[in-house]
């Protein structure tokens, strides 16, 4: 039985890498749109965007260890459509297999206009790249977007010395994933580290001189200067190269509790929707990537067992580790369980007097043991 896996993520490695410890000794190929070996995208906002890694340390696995999994990695090709099992590629290839798995992760979302010089979208390791180069020669930069990945390059753009504005329709960071509450206190965060926030209202469009941006225009008419502009609204599920194909998308690929979206065709990783209990869900984040690719490939070999995750992630911003387990939101109510929000803590988020979230705030000890009053998604 042969595998075809479509994307060199961290979803798409984690599946080859868990079906070959399970004994599976068939012939896998995966397919990468970019030219670059499988890597790490948590790090490219943060170590990587600040010269602390290089190129090499981002990868996921060293050659040596890819090269021991005995898979043909075919890179630099994006695949650009789907006939039953049968993927076509933009070179014009065919490749089949008994089984597909897509990966394919993310698309960022861009601002509306024309394109312009210094303006940025951080997703690939190549998006990184062109970043740090242009922030070595920016000295204001403006971050469009209030959620984890526009904290994380504000907090890291003011690290390397920068003057840095966080501009965004929420009125504080990340409210939408964390709340008033939380939130405003990542935001008080930032304005003591010099980061300059203007939230609360929405990013209308650029100004540039010469083709190169010079500033952000907000709804209420005010201009942020800025040599360089990082957009971080988001991304959509990278799903275009599947149309025709006779999968149901809808906000990603749509799968059965068992991440199937077809006979012998499964997702995993951010582009992935699929049935948890009563509802949909998709996951963006590094955690659910790996955790989905594991419960994938054991369903390849037969497992049938469902994807029932307790969902994770985390980020770093000026030196505070903010993890956060379960499904908190900004309509639940927050509580301090444990410490105190002028050091660490841990805080709980409830929902119809149920635990529905757990948030550690330099805390990771005590966050893994509140974690024990979640239950499954």
């Amino acid at each position: 039985m042969s595998v075809l896996v479509v994307g060199a993520s961290a979803a798409g490695l984690t599946t080859v890498e868990a079906l070959r410890r399970q004994g599976f000794r068939d012939p896998i190929t995966v397919l990468g749109a970019e030219w670059h070996p499988p890597y790490d995208r948590p790090p490219l906002s943060k170590q990587f965007l600040c010269g602390d890694w290089d190129e090499a340390r981002t990868r996921l696995r060293p050659e040596a260890m890819l090269s021991a999994l005995d898979v043909d990695f075919v890179l630099g090709d994006p695949a650009v459509g789907l006939d039953g099992r049968t993927v076509r590629t933009a070179s014009g290839r065919e490749l089949s297999a008994d089984t597909v798995v897509i990966a394919t992760g993310l698309t960022p979302r861009r601002l509306p206009g024309p394109e312009l010089e210094g303006v940025h979208v951080l997703r690939t390791l190549d998006d990184a790249a062109a970043l740090r180069k242009d922030l070595t020669e920016a000295a204001r930069v403006v971050v469009v977007g209030d959620g984890v990945l526009g904290a994380e390059v504000a907090a890291t753009a003011r690290k390397l010395g920068l003057a840095v504005t966080l501009a965004g329709p929420q009125a504080v960071p990340l409210e939408a994933q964390l709340g008033a509450v939380i939130g405003g206190l990542l935001g008080e965060l930032h304005m003591a580290e010099g980061v300059e926030l203007r939230l609360g209202t929405a990013v209308t469009g650029l100004t540039d001189v010469d083709g190169r941006v010079s500033g952000v225009l907000l709804a209420d008419g005010e201009v942020l200067p800025a040599d360089v502009v990082v957009v971080a609204l988001g991304a959509e599920p990278a799903t275009g190269w599947l149309d025709g194909s006779g999968l149901t998308i809808d906000n990603g690929i749509v799968c059965d509790a068992f991440c199937r979206a077809a006979d012998g065709v499964y997702a995993a990783g951010d582009v992935a929707r699929w049935q948890c209990g009563d509802s949909l869900l998709r996951l963006e984040n590094r955690t659910n990537a790996t955790e989905q690719a594991l419960c994938v490939a054991a369903n390849i070999l037969g497992a049938a067992q469902p994807y029932r995750p307790i969902p994770y992630f985390w980020t770093d911003q000026f030196g505070t580790k903010i993890q956060v387990h379960g499904r908190p939101s900004a309509d639940a109510a927050v509580t301090i369980a444990e410490g105190n929000v002028a050091d660490r803590f841990v805080a709980h988020y409830r929902r119809d007097g149920r635990i529905v979230g757990v948030l550690g705030w330099n805390a990771p000890k005590q966050t893994r043991l509140h974690r024990e009053h979640l239950v499954h998604a």
